[in-house]
């Protein structure tokens, strides 16, 4: 592993840390946030690099607008609200 991938996957951030960004974003819809809001809203910390890599993560899957403030503009489809958390068979 080279010097350059070993950086760029310490800053990887797990599914977890993503759904707790978008909890926070979903839950703050009514006003755009500052990305040090945002930091301050998370329950837990999360390192600059990685949440940098989230939000930009989330804006080009077009959940959010960052204009440089960060706001949660996407929709769910009904079939994803009522089924919020999938079972899985295993």
């Amino acid at each position: 592993m080279t010097q350059n991938s070993q950086s760029e996957h310490a800053r990887s951030p797990t599914l977890s840390t993503i759904l707790m960004v978008e909890d926070v974003l979903k839950q703050n819809t009514h006003k755009p946030l500052s990305f040090a809001e945002l930091k301050k809203k998370l329950p837990k910390q999360v390192m600059h690099q990685t949440l940098q890599v989230i939000i930009h993560y989330l804006w080009k899957s077009g959940k959010i607008s960052y204009t440089p403030k960060i706001q949660w503009i996407h929709v769910e489809p009904e079939h994803a609200r009522e089924h919020s958390r999938p079972h899985y068979i295993g």
